[in-house]
């Protein structure tokens, strides 16, 4: 056991600033970036102070800002804009949505799974953001709050790190510390290093653990937000108000032997009084298809209109109603295509001529519901009205369409919030290539991580998949500064003793305890320990103690060892974890919403990590 240590200035000064720390974390006073840097600065200040000098290094204050692990924040983030510009992280998102529909109960278990499968074999931070832009359009098509998604994805990522020896960092540091562990152990102590599987079925458990413990809980323990985009349903509300346009779309199939097929799409539409806004023959899907095109089956229609006209066109042609939109979930996304304003002023060449003469469908991909004219609105009939100057055009169409439109002298687009989105799906192959190389780097080599996923991110600005103002607008800079800024403070408490002599207090107070009690508060001290300082610095700092505290009770000390390393994964209460400061902000969370959710989780994980570790081990 190691010499007691005793209580300095500079220990209590890093207690003091820890707990003030917490308490700007939990209070809210400022925002949590903000108590950062305000902790920072406050390190920085206190070295003026005679006596305190050595509580951190002031020429190496910043250097959170070009540290490992912040940078390969940065790339990774960079990482997962390219595959979302590129639509592949849409396809992702589409594909767990049909097979897990629109409930928390099936989505959650998708999207935790899949992400905690991948962070098994890449840095946890980098599938939870390689997975934000997916539980984003989930979230919009679905309508469920990015809060209620964010938080058991970020969880999971972070239990993910637990599957395997190279999930996280402190089980990658592992083997390392026990070796130079076994340099000073006599030749019958000495340990055996982990394979790379070794900890999986401890891994799984936790995974699956925080996966069943949200799909129960989560109603009552995650917060209830906004979507990632809220202004979908207002808009509906909008045109439902002004025009009296319902715009609820469905999605309806048409089978073999269907009296419909034959029959034009603007016939169908003038009898039956809807609008057909999107249309799947024989596997090509298109939006605003022009109204001579003839129905063919098998096919699957989008309809706009009423829900009682719906059912009566699908009655009459035998068509049937799907309860959800499946085929056109990813083309009709309010991101993808809306409804719109459009004007004719008065110089436009298309006074005079109506919806039919100009085929506004196969000529602009409008899909006119309805004309506006002083205080009518025309809603039955609109392809024979000729046009007036003034004339306000309700149209559906996709955003890409719309902003052609408005380059064209004769409309002028009065809707100008819609999205721009430059996808390039044409550089998919580059994005996935990159990406393959900075996983294959982080996998194979000894590479830095940072270097790796620098890699990769370089790849996408360099292949132009995205721009490099593109890259810097995908980073979360407030995620950057939360983790740089409290690094200084990690480095404080190790470099004074002070995590030290919180665990040899912690331990001189359990007295002659068993075994299983003694690796218990190893994994509570872990836990806590990572809270405030890198899980890196806390595994650096508890493994060697952890062996002696076995060496000197007669317990394993690989399985002491082990047990540090999990536990320091063991990070939900507050956000200082990389993946958790990550999720805040998309996720619009406070600190209590971590306390509240994460309390449970801390003591599921600790309960679980500890059976499981007997149990195997």
């Amino acid at each position: 056991m190691a010499d007691p240590i005793s209580l300095t200035t500079d220990m209590m000064v890093v207690l003091a600033l820890l707990s003030f720390t917490i308490y700007l974390f939990v209070s809210e006073i400022v925002r949590v970036d903000t108590a950062a840097a305000s902790i920072m600065v406050i390190l920085g200040l206190l070295t003026m102070i005679p006596g305190l000098e050595g509580i951190v290094s002031i020429q190496h204050l910043f250097d959170g800002f070009s540290s490992n692990a912040v940078i390969s924040i940065i790339a990774v983030m960079i990482l997962g804009a390219g595959l979302d510009k590129t639509g592949i992280m849409s396809k992702v998102a589409a594909s767990i949505l049909k097979y897990g529909g629109s409930t928390e109960q099936r989505i959650i278990p998708l999207v935790s799974g899949s992400v905690g499968v991948i962070s098994s074999f890449m840095q946890n931070v980098g599938a939870a953001a390689l997975f934000l832009p997916v539980v984003s359009r989930i979230s919009s098509r679905t309508g469920l709050p990015m809060s209620r998604l964010l938080m058991p994805m970020g969880f999971c990522a972070i239990l993910g790190g637990t599957v395997t020896l190279i999930g996280s960092s402190p089980l990658i540091l592992l083997n390392d510390l026990i070796v130079n562990s076994n340099q000073a152990l006599p030749e019958d102590k000495q340990m055996e290093t982990f394979s790379l599987f070794a900890v999986t079925p401890v891994g799984l458990a936790l995974l699956a653990t925080g996966i069943v413990y949200f799909v129960l809980a989560g109603r009552f323990v995650l917060p209830r937000g906004k979507t990632a985009d809220s202004g979908s349903s207002s808009t509906a509300q909008y045109f439902k108000r002004v025009y009296g346009i319902d715009a609820a779309i469905n999605e309806v199939a048409i089978p073999l032997e269907s009296p419909i097929i034959g029959k034009p799409i603007g016939e169908v539409e003038r009898e039956d009084r809807v609008r057909i806004i999107a249309t799947n023959f024989q596997g090509t899907s298109r939006i605003s298809p022009p109204r001579d095109v003839t129905m063919d089956a098998p096919a699957v229609l989008a309809v706009l209109g009423p829900i009682e006209r719906v059912r009566a066109l699908a009655e009459k042609y035998g068509l049937k109603i799907s309860d959800s939109l499946e085929t056109f979930s990813e083309m009709l996304i309010h991101t993808n295509a809306g409804i719109c304003e459009i004007v004719i002023p008065p110089n436009s060449d298309h006074i005079g001529k109506s919806t039919r003469d100009l085929w506004l469908r196969k000529t602009y991909g409008l899909s006119v519901l309805a004309i506006h004219r002083g205080e009518e609105t025309i809603t039955e009939g609109v392809r024979e009205v000729p046009f007036q100057a003034g004339d306000t055009l309700v149209c559906h169409n996709s955003w890409a369409a719309l902003a052609r439109v408005n380059q064209d002298r004769n409309f002028v687009v009065v809707t100008s919030e819609y999205p721009r989105e430059d996808l390039r799906p044409q550089k998919s192959a580059a994005a996935v290539v990159f990406f393959m190389i900075a996983l294959g780097l982080v996998l194979l080599t000894d590479l830095r991580l940072s270097i790796a996923l620098l890699t990769g991110a370089l790849g996408m600005v360099v292949s132009r998949v995205l721009t490099m103002d593109e890259a810097y607008e995908a980073v979360s800079w407030k995620t950057v500064f939360l983790l740089a800024c409290l690094i200084p403070l990690g480095q404080a408490v190790e470099n004074t003793g002070t995590a030290e002599w919180i665990a040899q207090q912690t331990l001189a107070i359990l007295g002659d305890v068993p075994n299983w009690s003694l690796q218990a508060a190893i994994a509570v001290l872990a836990s806590f320990f990572t809270l405030v300082m890198s899980n890196v610095g806390a595994t650096v700092l508890l493994v060697p103690l952890a062996v002696n505290i076995a060496l000197a009770s007669g317990a394993d000390p690989a399985v002491f060892a082990i047990t540090v390393a999990i536990a320091t994964s063991n990070s939900f209460l507050i956000p200082t974890h990389q993946v958790n400061a990550l999720i805040m902000g998309p996720g619009g969370y406070s600190v209590i919403d971590f306390l509240k959710a994460g309390g449970i989780m801390t003591v599921l994980f600790l309960v679980v990590s500890l059976v499981m570790l007997d149990w195997v081990f």
